[in-house]
């Protein structure tokens, strides 16, 4: 089992920046792929960006790319989503996720690929 827990979300104006954090516990996070996802009601849960375990691929979503950026640190077990030239469509709920991989040159672009997931953070920015 692991637990997820986000923190970082709030309230920013349209061209700021928030840094989302995501800390695990459990079984071994260096063994999960991580994604970070968001939603808006009533439509389908997005990916913004995933990274391989030991943090050497990633991807991101056209519409955050040079935006957003993803990193990890192992040794804290966090994952975390810099973002920055944020825009009032960036607004949502994040959730980050993980995924058991075998592989670490794997990530997961879809939400079936991932096992575990946060209660997530809303990220709100205003025009």
């Amino acid at each position: 089992q692991v637990q997820l827990v986000e923190s970082g979300g709030g309230l920013v104006q349209a061209g700021g920046s928030l840094r989302l954090s995501c800390a695990a516990s459990g079984r071994t996070f260096s063994m999960f792929a991580m994604g970070w996802f968001r939603q808006a009601p009533g439509k389908e849960r997005e990916l913004v960006a995933a990274i391989t375990r030991g943090g050497g691929m990633t991807y991101y979503a056209d519409s955050v790319k040079g935006r957003f950026t993803i990193s990890r640190d192992n040794a804290k077990n966090t994952v975390y989503l810099q973002m920055s030239s944020l825009k009032p469509e960036d607004t949502d709920v994040y959730y980050c996720a993980a995924g058991w991989t075998y592989s670490s040159g794997d990530y997961y672009t879809t939400p079936r690929g991932y096992d575990y997931w946060g209660q997530g953070t809303q990220v709100t920015v205003s025009s």
